[in-house]
């Protein structure tokens, strides 16, 4: 960093302290997002410094788990918590599983906002009476004991009395200066995932054991402080869930729209004429991919987007806007590849069948794919949502041994019943207004994600005291 970059990156901390300064206490979640803001580019400064140590600010004390407020106390979890392993295979086994019973939480069900409620494994009443030693109770803490071991989750008044299963580890706190939602959150951070990760032991997978978790540090403000962190958090959460459930109502909507109007159960207004029964093969032309040589370095590396599979399942939204590789213009004209059009259909013939995106740009594709290009009264748009529809029937036309893959001829055999191309475009249209809208509530709800992070970050680490918590102060 240069001399004048040091000076930008000072002067911008300055500023952000005078916006700190004029915003009133309330406005917390700009508090947090500008304070994160300061503290990455003190951070920076203080790297390019080299000291070597955090400097620790008046009010803060340096611990075995870093620079925290004076009057937060360092502990490990044995001083404030009992921890448990859940029952040993020989105590229950899959057999004992029922239709109808109490259920039992597993890895899987395990996430930051919550027990998942999803397939659960059930016990009979007289399993649960054996296991009752086993038994959950609100505002307990279970905690991933193999595999993904950071993984943790608050039990609420909706688990409370279930069991938790051997891959599991239960934290009950003891300590009455202990809050457990403020735990489960602290538990969620992630330098003290680091700890945990840095303890865990075994070669091929890592675990953890009541022992290893019981000695693992946290850091605890006084009580009123733990709920007002938690209190503030719990509202990020609760905001972020809001998007969630909005974002599966209006996908629902969705759904049942292309349902009704892409098979002219509904029309839209001013459009009454018969639809037309075709094939897939009359309605675009269909072009195989393949794959150049890789043997031969001229192929690759050059400005040509080569769509894989994978490209298609990894991109979010219609479009496929780019590709992990690339080939040469020598590297197409020696393959069977064909150079595909902005707005062709790129569809998936080939294990993860009927997946499918719209080219944002001239792109070709490998082996695995039968690819669209609409014909002259064919809308891409309208096609690409159908095709959404038929992906069930793409599955069942699909053959082979190794993996299942759909032909060209079973391709183009595919039926459909199509409406002028006016019709097709309005209804293009309105399917494309709900991802318009589904597409800006996911990306409100990612920076809810991201803001609460950041909040994660600077509350439970001391270096923003909540107004409610007695005053507001920055390391």
């Amino acid at each position: 960093m240069t001399t004048q970059e040091r000076r930008l990156v000072q002067s911008e901390i300055g500023a952000l302290k005078k916006m700190l300064a004029q915003l009133p206490e309330s406005s917390i979640i700009e508090r947090m997002s500008l304070e994160a803001r300061k503290r990455s580019l003190e951070e920076e400064l203080a790297s390019q410094r080299q000291t070597g140590a955090e400097e620790v600010p008046p009010g803060y004390k340096r611990t075995e788990v870093g620079v925290v407020p004076e009057n937060w106390r360092v502990e490990t979890i044995s001083k404030i918590a009992n921890v448990k392993t859940g029952p040993f295979g020989s105590s229950l086994h899959q057999h004992d599983y029922v239709e109808e019973g109490t259920p039992i939480i597993t890895v899987e069900h395990l996430s930051e906002h919550g027990v998942v409620h999803d397939n659960l494994p059930l016990v009979s009443d007289s399993d649960r009476l054996r296991l009752k030693s086993y038994s959950l109770r609100k505002n307990d803490i279970v905690f991933s004991r193999v595999g993904s071991i950071d993984r943790n989750s608050l039990i609420s008044e909706a688990e409370d009395g279930w069991l938790f299963s051997g891959r599991l580890l239960r934290v009950r706190v003891s300590d009455h200066t202990v809050h457990s939602p403020y735990l489960s959150y602290h538990f969620h951070s992630e330098p003290f995932k680091q700890r945990v990760r840095g303890v865990a032991v075994g070669q091929t997978m890592a675990s953890l054991n009541t022992q290893i978790l019981k000695e693992i540090c946290i850091v605890l403000p006084s009580l009123p402080e733990q709920r007002t962190i938690a209190a503030a958090l719990s509202d990020a959460d609760g905001l972020i869930g809001a998007l969630d459930a909005l974002i599966e109502k209006k996908r629902a909507i969705k759904q049942a729209a292309m349902q009704q109007l892409l098979t002219g159960k509904k029309r839209l207004p001013g459009f009454s004429g018969e639809w037309r029964t075709t094939t897939l093969g009359e309605t675009a032309d269909i072009r195989n991919g393949a794959t150049p040589s890789t043997q031969i370095p001229a192929y690759w590396n050059g400005q040509i987007p080569w769509c894989t599979p994978t490209d298609i399942t990894g991109t979010p939204g219609k479009y496929l806007l780019e590709t992990e590789r690339s080939i040469t213009v020598e590297g197409l004209e020696n393959c069977a590849a064909s150079l595909l059009p902005v707005g062709a259909l790129l569809l998936c013939s080939r294990a993860t069948i009927g997946e499918i995106k719209i080219a944002a740009s001239p792109v070709c594709t490998n082996q695995g794919f039968k690819s669209l290009v609409c014909k002259s009264g064919i809308s891409n748009e309208f096609l690409y949502y159908l095709l959404l529809t038929l992906k069930p029937q793409m599955i069942e036309r699909a053959i082979g041994s190794t993996f299942l893959e759909i032909g060209k001829r079973d391709v183009a055999s595919i039926k459909l019943r199509i409406p002028e191309h006016s019709e097709q475009t309005a209804i293009a249209t309105v399917l494309s207004d709900m991802d318009a809208e589904i597409a800006a509530l996911e990306h409100r709800r990612e920076k809810a994600k991201q803001i609460k992070q950041g909040m994660m970050q600077q509350l439970l680490t001391g270096r923003i005291r909540l107004p409610s918590a007695g005053r507001v102060s920055a390391q």
